[in-house]
């Protein structure tokens, strides 16, 4: 690991490069591979994720170029130049991050105290963050949550794009991370000028340590007031009001990955989003161009060039030509048609082949028609079912370090030691079901398995274990109400001589 002690104090105990003779400061050392990776075609796709995400496409910068005289393409601006975006990757994007994390999830453990304090932890808020995580897993290959404790107590995550954080690893798998660099924008006043400054943060086991990135030179961030250039992970305050900073025994960045390669979505859909988007430009120039839709060929036209025929065309929607004795004049049309069909039927390809290599689904799928059963429906599932899977191994991995850092802070706030103890994170999946099947399914299970399991497959129970809970209680009010009747029932068939075997009354007494 670097010292950053002696990177502040502007120290040469520097990393010696294999096969090089000379040696490098950390501060180079970390200039040279911020440069490398700031550039790098792995961080620019990265950022390309997210931007098609948003809906900023390569499409936004086309232009329209034509045969020049030299033979080379040529940019000209009086063309119709359309830019339509159609973002089919933004949707498989939120068709796969609400199809494993829509749905709240479940941690099951044997300890309830336990329990408690995760549900604490895992609130709506915590999932919701999950779930853009994901998303931007998506886009960026990898994100980074951040555990921290709030200025409240408690204890919360941010969330940091994957295209801001170069990871150093300690091993080739990418599993334990040995220190990692922010690269962020930051909106500082110089005086009166507000302008954007790069700013990057070293996590390691020491604490954050905070430069300005400028000209390609790393140098201390000093204009944080009240504030050291190198800080703790953690505040807090003892019994006699005294301040003393903390720092984890693991680096604080916890990576959710895509994939175990950390390949962003877009590796797999670019050319054919790309595809879409410019046969939907075309067709539209394609439509707005009336004039050069229909080629005129002119005989014997009477003007000078070609740029006062349109101007005469477009102002007077005539044109002037010479027509006397054997010059012959006029105006002959070549029309190119524009066949709407073959633009719909190549759409049609693109969407298809997104889909089929996004991994995701087609909600209008043929096999949805009619009457679908089960099956149809699993089977148009199975690709982002395929998907889920990969991504779903990813975030336990990321869960056991999660659990990790919760259970360090519950002990650090004298909650409770848990390390010890097991959880487990069970994902519902947002699949469409034929629910009267399932339902009938599990009604053919009972006595085969056990009433827990068949209520954590039920469609309608998110939570089987408030679900078996509820069960309980409503078994206990029935058996209560029917004792209470067995009590107060004059006509129980014991302890009244006035009822006879048959259930009548007896006339002789």
């Amino acid at each position: 690991m670097l010292d950053f002690i002696d990177f502040l104090k502007n120290g040469v105990s520097g990393l010696i490069l294999q096969g090089a003779r000379s040696r490098m400061s950390d501060r180079e050392f970390l200039e040279r591979e911020i440069a490398r990776w700031k550039n790098s075609p792995q961080r620019a796709m990265q950022v390309k994720g997210s931007l098609y995400y948003e809906g900023e496409h390569d499409i936004l910068h086309r232009k329209r170029t034509v045969i020049g005289e030299d033979g080379k393409l040529t940019e000209v601006g009086n063309l119709p130049n359309n830019r339509v975006i159609d973002n089919q990757y933004g949707k498989l994007v939120n068709q796969k991050a609400n199809y494993l994390l829509g749905q709240p999830f479940v941690v099951e453990t044997d300890h309830e105290g336990y329990a408690g304090y995760l549900r604490q932890v895992f609130d709506k808020r915590f999932m919701k963050t999950l779930k853009n995580a994901g998303k931007m897993a998506m886009n960026n290959g990898i994100a980074w949550l951040y555990p921290f404790h709030d200025g409240e107590g408690g204890f919360s995550f941010r969330l940091f794009p994957g295209y801001e954080v170069l990871p150093f690893w300690k091993d080739r798998e990418h599993t334990v991370l040995d220190f990692a660099v922010r690269l962020y924008l930051a909106e500082c006043y110089e005086g009166t000028v507000l302008r954007l400054v790069e700013k990057v943060e070293v996590y390691d086991l020491r604490g954050v340590h905070r430069f300005v990135l400028d000209g390609g030179l790393l140098f201390p961030d000093v204009g944080l007031e009240g504030e050291a250039v190198s800080v703790p992970h953690a505040v807090v305050s003892g019994a006699d009001g005294a301040v003393m900073g903390l720092n984890w025994q693991r680096i604080p960045l916890i990576p959710i990955k895509y994939n175990e390669q950390e390949l962003p979505l877009l590796n797999r859909v670019k050319t054919l989003q790309d595809g879409i988007n410019a046969m939907l430009s075309d067709f539209e120039n394609n439509m707005q161009e009336d004039s050069r839709n229909t080629i005129l060929v002119l005989k014997n036209y009477d003007g000078t060039n070609l740029g006062e025929f349109r101007r005469n065309l477009a102002t007077y929607g005539a044109v002037k030509v010479r027509y006397d004795g054997e010059t012959k004049g006029g105006v002959e049309t070549l029309e190119v048609q524009v066949n709407p069909e073959n633009y719909r039927i190549i759409l049609d390809i693109f969407k298809k082949a997104l889909i089929e290599n996004g991994m995701g689904y087609d909600a209008k799928d043929d096999r949805l028609s009619g009457n679908p059963n089960q099956m149809n429906i699993q089977s148009m599932y199975s690709d982002i079912d395929l998907d889920a899977n990969d991504m779903e191994t990813e975030l336990q991995a990321a869960f056991r370090e999660i659990f990790w850092f919760v259970n360090a802070y519950l002990a650090n706030t004298g909650q409770g030691d848990f390390s010890g103890q097991e959880a487990t994170v069970i994902f519902n999946r947002d699949m469409l079901m034929d629910e009267s099947q399932v339902i009938a399914d599990c009604v053919a299970s009972t006595g085969i398995l056990s009433d827990e399991t068949i209520v954590g497959q039920h469609p309608w129970v998110d939570d089987p274990k408030k679900e078996m809970e509820r069960l309980k209680k409503q078994k206990e009010e029935e058996q209560a109400e029917f004792e209470r009747q067995q009590v107060y029932n004059p006509f129980r068939q014991q302890g009244n001589p006035a009822q006879d075997g048959d259930g009548g009354v007896n006339e002789k007494q």
